[in-house]
């Protein structure tokens, strides 16, 4: 077996700190999740631009104000846990304020300050988007007014798992003695940053889902871009020259002080800095001293989203030795609400994490600018079937998706491919009102051996017993996405995305970046039975003369049940195979069920009666006979039962090659709550595959894989299955 660590996951904590005011503090419900059944609809509610424009328009003839039913002005809005305590009052700017503005004066970062909301990290990340003009004007499209066509309608635009969505809201705004009790700006009648506030949290399904978090996912929200985390005390000794590298590409970048205690109150440092709070880092500066020493200033700038508190003692004023213009002194000085300078060894020494969000995935330790190729895969985890977990697991570990990389060639003047993976996990913070967390997530790499390379087939489980990871993430963490950069030879490779824990379900996106040519793809398998016409060309034998002992019982059962006739229907089936079954008391099986009979006939009712014959009987016991060698090689704790992880390995042994998409129906079709399938539910699966199957081959002529119904075909083919 093959030797590697076992793998850890860690815990990254969440900065949510409010202003201690009345309405923070909620807590989620606990975590109960089922099977995702559907793919990005929860998210897809936004209408497009086109649909703004035409939504803008009607309302602007009409001389109505738009009110949005998809996020109406109701409790439903602010919070699903319980109902915030104060009486709010959702009003129009127009009422709030006299000449009310979208924006004015441009937006920049003193036009947001933290309410009473605990969504420091996503402001952090606002504030952080007004120093790159190009990312904030598409984010936040600027020509919406007050005035000019205004029917109470805005937009913006917020990157969502690969596509851009145009999300439009109404403009009635939540307050409290006429004012704003969220997001504001400095300026009273300001209103882009409120706005885009409730645009955020119609995405999410609510207000209090934006309640804690990390301001890499809104950073990535706002550009589509490639995150990177972190922790300060383990960071590269050239950090500062990255931070400053980061801000001058348009990177949008925060800070953080982890709580000592994660359940304590937050408080703060004895510089003054709050545990647990978001800060947007909005410049990084170097000069020369004035007094001719060789050492560097060396400073950081930071905003408080709160914009009120006041400076913390560890604050610099060599900013204005690096002021050589008025024009530099007006840039550098810091604004009035919560903005200070700090020098380079104090900013390391207070926070504790630091968080920058890429526009490429180019690094930052380097002066080159590279073309990326990007591939984009989407995923689930589905529990019992494709939610293996980590390596830690490996009975398991093989049924996680399986992404198959091949790397063609090698970066100029080196002999290793670059390589970007980042790992996201979708939709956790619309689920918060369902219980939802961040699960711990994340991947590893694997060499594909020359045997089975170009193979379409996952890589099996005896695989990852005897072969260990060729490049992996350095831990699996609660965070939504997880990206590393990997430096590869190349070649053909395997990525296995992961929870840390099995039964974890969640869909996710894999992002493979790559500086030269390349391709991903999943690996699906290719969809095939054995002899699925077995019984329908050839003519069904009957019982030969030498029938043995069991099979004259099955006569004489037969015989008796069914009559002159010969024929049986669904409950005399029932009666015939659960009096046989019974005689085999390793099965510890209740029998099948009427639907399981009612399926077995139209699989080998060759005669379309309803009923079947004793030669059908005969053919059909002869694949429960088969099927049932199966079943007992994966029962390995003679339960009776076979885990829905191994029912793939049962499937492929029966004759059955599915994709992926396929095992989730299944385990989600046939397993019951502990993720098992009896002996009735895996006959039951069976069955309908191969009389699926059969159904297909039939209607396919001319055997390219491709049939065409009508509705009444389709109803016949699915109706009696």
């Amino acid at each position: 077996m093959a030797e590697e660590q076992k793998l850890s996951e860690t815990s990254v904590q969440l900065t949510e700190a409010a202003p201690q005011t009345v309405g923070s503090g909620f807590t989620a419900p606990g975590n109960i999740y089922s099977a995702i059944l559907s793919r990005n609809e929860a998210v897809k509610d936004a209408r497009r631009l086109k649909d703004f424009q035409e939504l803008r328009d009607k309302y602007v003839s009409k001389k109505v104000l738009f009110e949005d039913p998809l996020f109406p002005a109701q409790d439903s809005s602010l919070f699903y846990s319980e109902k915030f305590p104060l009486k709010l009052e959702w009003k129009r700017p127009s009422e709030i304020c006299s000449n009310p503005q979208f924006i004015l004066g441009g937006a920049n970062r003193t036009d947001i300050c933290q309410g009473d909301l605990g969504d420091c990290w996503l402001l952090a990340a606002i504030a952080c988007l007004t120093l790159n003009d190009v990312v904030l004007k598409r984010v936040v499209p600027h020509d919406q007014y007050f005035t000019e066509n205004y029917a109470g309608i805005f937009h913006f635009q917020f990157w969502r798992y690969g596509e851009w969505l145009d999300v439009v809201v109404d403009d009635r705004l939540p307050t409290y003695k006429n004012q704003l009790v969220f997001t504001r700006s400095g300026q009273k009648n300001e209103f882009w940053s409120a706005l885009m506030e409730k645009a955020y949290a119609k995405l999410h399904g609510s207000y209090e889902a934006l309640k804690g978090g990390n301001s890499l996912e809104a950073m990535e929200d706002f550009t589509g871009g490639v995150t990177e985390f972190y922790e300060i005390t383990e960071a590269p000794k050239e950090l500062y020259n990255i931070m400053r590298k980061a801000l001058k590409r348009g990177s949008l970048m925060s800070c953080a002080i982890d709580v000592l205690v994660p359940t304590a109150q937050r408080t703060k440092t004895a510089s003054g800095l709050v545990r647990g709070h978001a800060y947007s880092v909005t410049g990084v500066e170097q000069g020369k001293r004035k007094d001719g020493k060789d050492l560097m200033i060396r400073l950081v700038r930071v905003r408080d989203p709160w914009g009120v508190a006041p400076p913390p003692a560890c604050t610099s004023n060599d900013w204005a030795a690096l002021a050589k213009s008025e024009q530099e002194k007006k840039r550098l000085q810091p604004t009035e609400q919560g903005e200070f300078w700090m020098c380079f060894e104090e900013f390391k020494k207070n926070f504790t994490k630091l968080e920058i969000c890429n526009l490429t995935p180019d690094t930052l330790e380097d002066d080159h600018m590279l073309k990326w190729n990007v591939t984009i895969h989407e995923g689930r985890w589905v529990k019992g079937c494709s939610a293996g977990g980590c390596r830690n697991f490996p009975d398991t570990y093989w049924t996680n998706p399986q992404f198959r990389l091949v790397l063609l060639e090698a970066d100029t003047k080196e002999k290793t491919c670059t390589v970007v993976v980042a790992l996201m996990q979708k939709g956790r913070r619309k689920e918060r009102c369902l219980g939802g967390t961040l699960h711990n997530i994340g991947f590893a790499i694997y060499e594909v051996p020359n045997e089975m390379k170009g193979n379409q087939q996952q890589l099996p489980k005896d695989f990852f017993l005897y072969n260990a990871s060729t490049a992996r993430c350095k831990s699996y963490v609660n965070m939504r996405e997880v990206t590393e950069r990997f430096c590869l030879k190349p070649g053909e490779y395997v990525i296995i995305p992961s929870t840390f824990d099995p039964h974890k379900e969640s869909e996710f996106l894999l992002r493979v970046f790559a500086e030269n040519r390349s391709t991903s793809e999943v690996i699906d398998g290719e969809i095939e039975v054995e002899s699925v016409t077995d019984g329908v060309k050839k003519k069904i034998k009957p019982f030969e003369e030498e029938e043995t002992e069991e099979e004259k019982q099955f006569r004489a059962i037969f015989q008796q049940i069914a009559g002159d006739d010969m024929q049986i229907n669904a409950n005399e089936l029932r009666t015939v195979l659960n009096r046989v079954v019974a005689k085999h008391k390793e099965l510890k099986t209740e029998g099948f069920s009427l639907e399981s009979c009612r399926s077995m006939i139209a699989l080998l009712d060759t005669d379309g009666t309803g009923h079947l014959n004793l030669q059908e009987f005969n053919h059909l016991w002869n694949k429960i006979k088969k099927w049932k060698l199966v079943f007992t090689r994966f029962d390995t704790d003679k339960s009776s039962t076979i885990s829905s992880f191994e029912m793939r390995n049962a499937l492929t042994e029966a004759g059955f090659q599915l994709n992926n998409q396929l095992y989730d129906i299944i385990c989600m079709r046939y397993a019951n709550e502990h993720m098992e399938l009896d002996f009735d539910s895996y006959i039951s699966c069976l069955v309908r595959l191969e009389g699926m199957f059969r159904a297909f081959r039939a209607f396919d002529k001319d055997g390219d894989g491709i049939i065409k119904l009508n509705v009444f075909e389709w109803l016949q083919l699915t109706m009696y299955a």
